[in-house]
């Protein structure tokens, strides 16, 4: 029978893993040419005033590992891991100071490697975890399914957001968005997409301007860096981000879209003594970062939770003999 044992140490040990690496594309990916066939400026961005933006969605995730677990079946050590994964937005009206939050969706899984899908113990206090099974034998691979169910929360969230008219501003790169006004946020760097020939743009860019769009890997996204505040001592990518759209959409509406949001990204932008992520951690998002993990409640419930219901399973295989 199988045995699943609850790891002592901290279960963010060892887990830093930049999931989203993957889908980077290279210089040799990239279109310059999408929207100007020509040497690159500096675009303005609509003025919000005249954007014609009648709500604005702003989707975030989180994700958290509660434990990390061991499973003995008889063929050496199994990893896995507990995590809590939520999604929720934050729904602003422009010119109204006041935003919403909007409905949250929280999911749990007990992930387990070489293809182990075992029975979960019923967890108390409110914390149910699915078992699912991860095909490989690398644990590091845990942690990216993990960030996939978390995305794929976004995503439907975000998806449903746009149907019902409003603007989304989804923070992470986009993926299977279909033809919707939705726009991918993101807010740090690991790889410049802009060959030589015009990757100087980004130093004059002023606030509220945008560079030309660019097309990434075959069309499936267009792209644009804008930067949303000057950094007082930073160097010339301080202040910068970068947005993305589905490749599905018309190239017209993409443009459209990035013009408008181009204008409304400087007005969402935090502030050093409000976040040490600023200006790139928009308000709405790190205000919506806390109340999702409100919601996936306390970390060290959970913890003793899973504890408990390992044991009570163990004490029962026990007896059953």
């Amino acid at each position: 029978m199988a045995r699943m044992f609850i790891e002592q140490w901290s279960p963010e040990y060892g887990s830093s893993t930049d999931t989203d690496e993957s889908l980077a594309a290279t210089i040799e990916d990239i279109d310059i040419s999408v929207e100007v066939d020509g040497p690159w400026e500096p675009i303005d961005g609509t003025p919000l005033t005249d954007a014609g933006i009648d709500t604005v969605a702003v989707v975030d995730g989180v994700r958290r590992i509660d434990a990390r677990l061991t499973l003995e079946n008889g063929a050496g050590p199994i990893p896995g891991l507990c995590g809590s994964v939520a999604a929720g937005s934050v729904i602003w009206r422009p010119g109204v100071p006041v935003a919403e939050f909007d409905a949250v969706r929280v999911d749990r899984l007990a992930l387990f490697g070489s293809g182990n899908q075992p029975n979960m113990p019923d967890v108390r206090g409110g914390f149910s975890y699915r078992s699912q099974a991860v095909g490989s034998t690398d644990p590091g691979l845990l942690i990216p399914a993990l960030h996939d169910r978390m995305r794929k929360l976004e995503t439907s969230l975000a998806s449903s957001l746009a149907r019902d008219g409003h603007l989304v501003i989804s923070d992470g790169r986009v993926s299977g968005l279909e033809s919707l006004p939705i726009v991918g946020f993101i807010k740090s760097h690991r790889v410049n997409y802009l060959p030589p020939p015009v990757g100087g743009i980004i130093e004059n860019l002023g606030n509220g301007q945008r560079t030309p769009l660019f097309a990434l890997a075959d069309f499936a996204r267009y792209s644009w860096y804008v930067r949303l505040a000057e950094v007082t001592g930073g160097h010339s990518w301080s202040g910068i981000a970068r947005c993305e759209v589905s490749g599905s959409l018309p190239k017209d509406r993409s443009i459209d879209l990035a013009n408008r949001v181009t204008g409304l990204l400087p007005s969402l932008a935090s502030e050093p003594h409000i976040d040490p992520r600023a200006p790139q951690n928009l308000v709405p998002i790190g205000a919506l970062e806390r109340h999702l993990r409100r919601h996936l409640g306390d970390q060290n419930l959970a913890y003793r939770a899973l504890r408990e219901a390992v044991m009570r399973q163990e004490a029962d295989a026990v007896r059953a003999g």
